[in-house]
């Protein structure tokens, strides 16, 4: 949407083909890739506090439970053939609303791991599971079972990134450490 309405390209034809934050950022730059971020993140937000701003209870159960519909929606969209992004950072806007500190720490988690990687598909994947074991820890048995069929359905989703890293042709963001490292053995080899 972001790409049509203000740089007249249809994101679904150029880089990845996906509508995601991560494409767009490759596709249209830094500027459009932070918008499509917050949209993104926001309609996870949005979507899950609908229950509490309707004061319907129990809301923690139907904040995950809104989120996950938000979720669908993200990533089978109606208006483009049920086809859509992979649900990351409207995950990450269903944490947000449902507990703000778990969304802190799965940002910290992956920013660490992207500086760590280069790859936005491992931090994502990880970045799952990691939240998944952490939600076990807080005895939060919902937001578990809720955690891990996210990470099921996002290593799903990243199938295609899967097979690229297997073979050493997953894309990398231009920093962090496992970049610098490809970039100096690339040049060594010249």
């Amino acid at each position: 949407m972001i790409g049509q309405l203000f740089y007249h390209k249809d994101i679904r034809d150029y880089g990845s083909g996906n509508i995601g934050t991560t494409n767009t950022f490759r596709v249209l730059g830094k500027t459009a890739g932070v918008i499509v971020l917050i949209l993104d993140i926001l309609k996870g937000a949005l979507a899950a506090a609908l229950p509490i701003w309707g004061q319907l209870t129990p809301p923690h159960y139907l904040v995950l439970v809104f989120g996950l519909a938000a979720i669908l929606g993200h990533s089978f969209s109606i208006f483009i053939k049920f086809k859509g992004g992979k649900a990351v950072a409207t995950s990450a806007g269903i944490l947000l609303t449902y507990n703000p500190g778990f969304f802190a720490i799965a940002v910290t988690i992956f920013l660490l791991i992207l500086i760590t990687s280069s790859m936005v598909s491992v931090a994502s994947m990880l970045g799952m599971i990691i939240i998944t074991i952490w939600s076990l820890y807080y005895h939060d048995l919902f937001l578990s079972c809720v955690a891990l069929g996210l990470t099921f359905f996002i290593f799903y989703r990243h199938r295609e990134n899967i097979k690229r890293i297997r073979q050493h042709t997953e894309n990398l963001v231009p920093f962090g450490w496992y970049y610098r490292r490809h970039q100096s053995a690339h040049k060594n080899k010249k």
